[in-house]
């Protein structure tokens, strides 16, 4: 090797060693920065003249797995959803009470199923009277309380949406402009490293809220897709999320894969071709806290909704319905069934039948009296029991009659106009019983002669559970419901249940029938309730349905706080593998600048040896 090769040589590692010395630099200065990734200095042997080898610096390699940084983005998005999740469950625990506590749902049941039980024993006493109605009022409010906090609750996530989608747009938009700027700088530039920690930063953000998994494109490039495969960054563009919110949020705002019959904030996202999608109907975001806060508001607390409404309807019907037995037809050798008189049916009321078919199974049908064309035909899940039928009943019998053969005529079952009432009845001959035909109706007077009575009222109306194209009077029922306006101003009809004839002093028949509906009676519970299914729904008397749900939902918000927490382990975990690789090692750093400052002591020895060497040579020359 010559001279002038060696010196090249040294003045080439001298500039690698300074290039090295300032990553290390930069490293240890920045040991503790947040998202920071350790750096170092790619260098690679290259020829020097005719014979000998140089060194070239190539550019700047971030120590980083990321095999393990893509597992530690999934995870993170589960542990978003998890802690949301967790948040909002205990949060509507308290709203709900912890199971035999005080000042809850069944606290304030059974505080008023003791006022009606002192009632019995004094069902003359104004005392006695008025404390039963306020141990109802207080219940009463109490649900409403409870409805309330549960749409508090939607309202806030549906906040935290559009606070979430704010944060992802401008982390989607900070990732795209990086790449912009990444894809102008050569491999080499070891300004490129700092920028990739910021987009790093960004990506890792995002996926708190949108799971993501991000594709390296091209020099220093990345494309972030959602793991459903919706690419929300790539070519310097930046997908844009959407989110109207609805403001306060009631038991009636609820969504629908129809825009125009949605009325809750709706979530689109414009990709950056240009085309926009609905993000919950196409299912774009499936982790994260976004997600969490759309299961949250349209599922989980709808349908923590439906259990407080169908107790505040469950609690109101149990004392105004009244359930009233067909007359049987007289028996022939080509018909039996029985007649039925709706005068009374009311909509939201029912005609319920029990017949054993040709198969020999015993079916059991429900028809509802539903006047708003626009609600018909009413859902009917398969294999849900009952069977439920609408019928409008604004066209008179005829009509009743014959909207009923059109939607049960297969079931051989045969419905006619019987001198005003109606008649149901079937052919022996087809091998089909009719066992039963009863209608139900709510009571709507105070004094009626019989012991029920609208104790509980949908504001100042009686309750029915009508349904309209709008929906049922059953969503939102717990908001509204309240004591009888009427009864609260004269609390004796408490136990006074007829004025002619005058109910007996001392006479218990309305006071017991209270206690027996409250204590003892059972009820089926709608399957939307997450009780129960359609084919076998959860029966049970009204404090059984009440410890159900409050138990179940303790239950969930434990199941959630075990998820959270076990989530949090494995993002721990995953963190720390990662920062094994990334984080800045104080002692190898260290070790490096040793090996660096012998490198440059022997870089240098090196040229001075070879400016001795030149020295005398020259003066030889001389």
């Amino acid at each position: 090797m010559g001279l002038s090769s060696a010196l090249a040589s040294a003045v080439a590692g001298l500039r690698a060693n300074q290039a090295a010395l300032s990553i290390t630099s930069a490293n240890v200065a920045n040991a503790n920065t947040p998202g920071y990734v350790a750096q170092s200095v790619n260098q690679i042997e290259v020829a020097s003249g005719g014979s000998g080898s140089s060194v070239l610096v190539t550019g700047v390699t971030r120590d980083i797995d990321q095999f393990i940084q893509g597992q530690l983005r999934t995870e993170t998005g589960g542990a978003g959803y998890a802690n949301q999740i967790s948040n909002i469950l205990g949060q509507l625990q308290s709203i709900y009470g912890t199971p035999g506590g005080t000042g809850t749902l069944e606290s304030a049941y059974n505080n008023f199923t003791s006022a009606i039980q002192a009632l019995q024993t004094n069902t003359t006493g104004l005392a006695a009277q008025t404390t039963a109605l306020s141990a109802a009022q207080t219940l009463a409010q109490t649900i409403n309380t409870t409805s309330q906090g549960i749409q508090t609750l939607r309202t806030n996530v549906n906040q935290d949406i559009s606070n979430s989608v704010a944060q992802v747009n401008t982390d989607l938009k900070q990732i795209a402009a990086i790449n912009t700027k990444l894809q102008s700088l050569s491999a080499t530039d070891p300004s490129a490293a700092t920028l990739q920690d910021q987009r790093d930063a960004a990506i890792n953000d995002v996926s708190k809220y949108v799971d993501v998994k991000a594709v390296n494109s091209g020099v220093n490039g990345v494309n972030v897709f959602t793991t459903t495969g919706v690419q929300l960054v790539g070519d310097g563009q930046a997908s844009q999320f959407n989110f109207s919110a609805a403001g306060t949020l009631s038991p009636t705002s609820l969504y629908n894969t129809d825009p125009t019959k949605s009325t809750v904030g709706t979530l689109t996202v414009t990709l950056p071709n240009g085309a926009s999608l609905d993000a919950i109907a196409n299912k774009v975001i499936s982790s994260g806290q976004i997600a969490a806060d759309i299961t949250l508001r349209d599922q989980t607390l709808v349908q923590a909704q439906t259990q407080v409404d169908q107790l505040a309807a469950t609690l109101s019907s149990s004392l105004s319905d009244q359930t009233t037995q067909g007359t049987a037809v007289n028996p022939s050798a080509s018909l039996s069934g029985f007649t039925l008189d709706l005068s009374n049916v009311q909509p939201g009321n029912s005609i319920n039948l029990t017949y054993t078919n040709n198969a020999g199974q015993q079916q059991q049908v429900q028809i509802v009296r539903v006047d708003d064309p626009k609600a018909l035909p009413l859902a009917n899940p398969p294999g849900a029991s009952p069977q439920v039928i609408g019928v409008n009943f604004t066209g008179g019998i005829t009509s009743v009659v014959s909207q009923l053969n059109a939607a049960l005529g297969q079931t051989h079952l045969q419905f006619a106009n019987s001198s005003g009432l109606l008649q149901v009845a079937a052919n022996p001959a087809d091998n089909v019983t009719v066992n039963s035909a009863s209608t139900t109706t709510t009571v709507t007077s105070l004094t009626s002669g019989s012991p029920q009575l609208p104790f509980f009222t949908d504001s100042s109306s009686p309750y029915t559970g009508a349904i309209t194209g709008a929906g049922s009077e059953l969503t939102g029922f717990a908001q509204r419901i309240q004591v009888n306006p009427a009864l609260l101003a004269n609390p004796a009809n408490v136990t006074v249940y007829s004025n002619s004839p005058p109910t007996p002093a001392g006479d218990t028949t309305r006071s017991d029938f209270i206690f027996s509906q409250l204590t003892s009676s059972t009820f089926s519970y709608s399957p939307q309730t997450g009780l129960g299914s359609t084919t076998a729904p959860f029966k049970g008397t009204i404090g059984n349905y009440i410890q159900q749900f409050i138990s179940q939902q303790a239950t969930a918000a434990n199941s959630a706080t075990q998820l959270q927490q076990g989530q949090s382990v494995v993002v721990s975990t995953l963190q720390q593998k990662f920062n094994t690789t990334s984080e800045v090692n104080i002692d190898s750093e260290l070790s490096n600048l040793i090996a660096l400052q012998n490198s440059y002591a022997a870089n240098a020895h090196v040229m001075s040896v070879v400016q001795s060497m030149m020295q005398t040579l020259m003066q030889v020359q001389l």
